[in-house]
């Protein structure tokens, strides 16, 4: 399909649900997609996006599962919220280097993603990123990134290289996770970990932090944390068992929902201190066990 060269704006869902769209050629005095322009346009394999677009709005191409790969222009200027959500035949992208941002979800579900190179111009992160990019095997985070919510890789599961740049003074890597620059929160892990030593200067475990690690076998995590944010462990399928320190005050949501293989839960403190524990819902795989109390370690 071929754009009038007249239209300067494409508006908010102008071809959503269009699942017999193949192509689009957008004329170059287009300057703007709108929200959910193609949103689910599931035939749609390529799109050819003009330099004098400069924005392009959320869930701009979601569900288009036929598209394989695109190029966004050097004018746009950031990635909005779940711009390629569940775009699961992409295999490549290219992210300008004029990009400050990268929204919450904007490749979530882009199972087919091998590759992604952040430039060095971004400086915010949003949640959920790249959950679920279950062919993405490595990324690196640029000095320039100063925010990163949560669950950005989470769900990565051949994720075996996640690294930030040693002049980022915000965050750091050590051994496949993001930490704080301070150490004291744990942000995230590469899917891929089959074992994981946590630091002592750790104090939070952030959520979603190895959401979906599904190698992961078994955790200890150091006498230094005081809280575990929701859905650290969720989808933790091969852990076995893991190790909660007296230090422990919170258990968020859904922190170790789902950890299906995990029979062992030892407990540093007594069955008093952990009665004080704050633990959310969905915690039945932690709760369900029998609680080896006063655990000394082997």
């Amino acid at each position: 399909m071929s754009i009038p060269d007249s239209v300067e704006s494409i508006g908010n869902g102008a071809f959503s649900n269009c699942s017999s769209l193949t192509s689009v050629t957008i004329p170059a005095g287009v300057a703007s997609i709108g929200s959910s322009a193609f949103y689910h346009c599931s035939s749609l394999t390529s799109i050819s996006i003009p330099d004098s677009v400069t924005s392009i709005g959320g869930s701009a191409f979601s569900g288009c599962t036929s598209l394989t790969s695109v190029s966004i222009p050097d004018s746009v200027t950031s990635i909005a919220d779940s711009t390629f959500c569940n775009c699961s035949s992409l295999t490549s992208v290219t992210i300008p280097a004029g990009v400050a941002s990268i929204g919450a979800s904007a490749f979530d579900g882009c199972g087919s993603l091998t590759s992604v190179i952040i430039p060095d111009r971004v400086t915010s992160i949003g949640s959920r990123a790249f959950y679920a990019c279950i062919g993405l095997t490595s990324l690196n985070i640029p000095s320039s990134v100063a925010s990163i919510d949560f669950g950005i890789v989470a769900g990565c599961t051949s994720l075996t290289e996640l690294t930030v740049s040693e002049s980022n003074s915000a965050y750091k890597s050590y051994e496949n996770c993001i930490y704080t620059n301070d150490g004291t929160t744990l942000m995230a892990a590469a899917g891929n970990l089959t074992s994981v030593t946590i630091p002592n200067s750790v104090t939070a475990i952030y959520s979603y932090a190895f959401c979906n690690c599904s190698n992961l076998t078994s955790v200890t995590i150091p006498d230094s944390v005081a809280s575990i944010g929701g859905n650290a462990f969720n989808g933790c399928s091969s852990l076995t068992s893991v190790t909660i320190p007296a230090s422990v005050t919170s258990i968020k949501a859904y922190a170790f929902y789902d950890c299906s293989s995990l029979k062992a839960v030892n407990y540093k403190g007594t069955e008093e201190q952990w009665k004080t524990i704050s633990i959310g819902n969905c915690n039945y795989s932690l709760l369900d066990e029998i609680i080896n109390y006063n655990y000394k370690g082997e």
